[in-house]
């Protein structure tokens, strides 16, 4: 595999576990948000985590696809964790959190249209102005398709990682989600993306849900369940199609297991790694011979 890698999300809980298993972690995905407000040993131990593993910051509080300008303070403050912590790179969602002075809560999907495409162009070019680099921004689950959208998902952050020049942060169980719950094919999503951009990937579990009447299951991206197989196989699909190196995340927010289940999944996404590296080159040796 060309420089791959596969790592997991840093959480308190699972700090012993993670310091005895660093031989078999290659990345470390630090949740910003966690660490905003974090004293200055906080940080400093984070920085010294960065320096023994390659660490990656993950912000999901900036609201960078909604319809305002992000707030330079916020922006700011991720700064100063970013000087601070060094990680290798930083990320975000292509999704908006608050609208004035009202916060929904939670990620959520906007209007895919010009208007959003610009407005989201514009916070990440201010973005990598104040924090110094351009982050990754990843695909966000939904549970229901925003209205007034005028393209298609994938159309629609094709034309932000275009105009922008931010590398895309791909997470499969949001896309294995999405496609579940509105009945796409994700191999046409993946189609549709720039492939080339995707140099990081989330992978996680997820679990069903019953709409208000009963009538309809989705799936719900929870991050508090073993990785899917089908989101395997997407690992699989998008390391077949990738030239570039890929650095995986398995994230996990809760309900934690014993580590060598976390461990197993990491192996799991080696594994699909590897198993999508050798259909490229095979597929490349049968074109080269035809």
């Amino acid at each position: 595999m060309p420089g791959d890698r596969v790592g997991l999300g840093w959480r308190p809980e699972l700090a012993a576990g993670i310091f005895d298993a660093l031989d078999r972690i290659d990345v470390l995905e630090v949740i910003a948000d966690n660490y905003l407000d974090a004293s200055r040993a906080q940080r400093r131990g984070l920085n010294l985590i960065a320096r023994d593993v390659a660490v990656q910051i993950h912000s999901v509080d900036l609201g960078m696809a909604g319809s305002e300008e992000v707030s330079s303070k916020r922006l700011e403050r991720l700064a100063r964790l970013v000087h601070d912590v060094e990680p290798e790179a930083w990320s975000e969602h292509l999704a908006f959190v608050r609208a004035g002075d009202i916060e929904i809560g939670h990620l959520a999907a906007p209007p895919r249209t010009e208007a959003s495409v610009a407005n989201a162009v514009r916070n990440v070019e201010k973005a990598a102005r104040i924090v110094g680099s351009v982050p990754h921004m990843e695909n966000i689950a939904t549970l229901m398709q925003p209205p007034g959208s005028a393209m298609s998902e994938p159309a629609w952050i094709a034309k932000i990682v275009a105009a922008s020049g931010c590398g895309l942060l791909l997470d499969l169980h949001n896309l294995h989600a999405n496609a579940i719950n509105f009945g796409f094919d994700p191999q046409d999503f993946l189609d549709e993306i720039p492939i080339a951009s995707v140099h990081v990937l989330h992978i996680a579990g997820g679990h069903w849900i019953s709409s208000p009447d009963g009538g309809k299951q989705y799936l719900l991206d929870d991050h508090l369940n073993e990785v899917d197989e089908p989101v395997y196989a997407l690992l699989s699909e998008v390391a077949a199609r990738a030239i570039q190196p890929l650095t995986v995340i398995l994230e996990r927010d809760g309900a934690y297991p014993p580590m060598p289940v976390l461990l197993r999944e990491l192996d799991g996404a080696r594994d699909a790694l590897a198993l999508g590296r050798r259909r490229r080159m095979a597929e490349g040796e049968k074109a080269h011979a035809g």
